[in-house]
């Protein structure tokens, strides 16, 4: 597990590896691993192969989670935490010395490992609207070679609707992580559209729920760092030196809300909101598409 400046628990305990020379340099091959159902969720062998490993993860009272969906601003609260927490550097999970520890994850809530809980750990679930995650996504499985192939777009978004999707449902999972919130109190939520709108608001409310003090020269300094242009050029963020990324393509591509109106028809548009306001009648959750 790795992550700048923390534990990156994807699913399985392992890391991305380096890309030897420039972002442009060959790319060691890897295997488009195809999706299988796991515990009810679908996922991929890369994700689940060291699974005992996963559930076994001992956390610390103080360990800080960031999790979400793929694609839905995960890396951005990463990099403002790390900031914030004044983290440098990648290291192991089981060396970090840091503290807190910083652990990244996409798993759906019912697959964390109950030490988590048990430690009662401070946790931000990072949520973005489905429309301009289905897209995102479908970018990012052309570059992630780890990845099923996407195929074409339009057998991709039924896909995503039927819930087929590395780390399963988007439905599925922003709804159990927020109905967690009834039971669970050190669970904040941030939404993309939020950072995207007021970035300086939304580190002031992630420094209140981690009970950090940073003056308010420090936040600027921040919420400037943490912009999408700054976060493309560095490669800590942009992953731009991982093999498991197809060279020709970036891993931060718009960082904007309402992309997905470049790549839904109408029908499609009618459809996404017909399957959504069935998914989503019974939660309180509520989504901009749109700013």
């Amino acid at each position: 597990m790795d992550a700048r400046g923390g534990a990156n628990m994807a699913a399985g305990a392992c890391s991305f590896p380096a890309r030897s020379g420039n972002r442009k340099g060959s790319v060691k091959p890897f295997f488009r691993d195809e999706l299988f159902e796991f515990k009810g969720i679908w996922m991929n062998h890369y994700f689940t192969d060291n699974w005992d490993n996963v559930q076994s993860f001992q956390a610390k009272p103080d360990d800080i989670v960031i999790s979400s969906f793929p694609r839905s601003g995960s890396t951005w609260t990463s990099y403002i935490t790390d900031l914030l927490c004044a983290y440098t550097g990648v290291q192991h999970a089981n060396f970090l010395l840091n503290s807190p520890r910083l652990v990244k994850t996409h798993l759906p809530v019912q697959f964390m490992p109950k030490s988590f809980w048990e430690k009662n750990c401070k946790i931000v679930y990072v949520a973005r609207n489905p429309k301009d995650v289905v897209v995102s996504y479908y970018h990012l499985e052309q570059t992630l070679l780890l990845h099923p192939e996407p195929g074409d777009w339009s057998s991709y978004f039924q896909r995503f609707l039927q819930g087929k999707m590395v780390y399963g449902s988007w439905f599925d999972h922003v709804t159990n992580w927020w109905k967690k919130k009834e039971t669970y109190s050190n669970l904040h939520f941030v939404f993309y559209e939020d950072l995207v709108k007021d970035t300086k608001r939304e580190i002031d409310r992630l420094c209140s729920f981690l009970d950090l003090f940073r003056s308010s020269e420090e936040k600027d300094r921040i919420a400037a760092k943490v912009q999408f242009d700054q976060m493309k050029t560095n490669p800590s963020v942009n992953f731009t030196t991982v093999s498991a990324f197809d060279s020709t393509h970036d891993f931060l591509r718009k960082g904007k809300v309402g992309n997905w109106k470049n790549y839904f028809t109408v029908a499609q548009n009618e459809e996404f909101d017909k399957d959504f306001e069935k998914k989503m009648k019974n939660t309180t959750l509520e989504f901009c598409t749109a700013l």
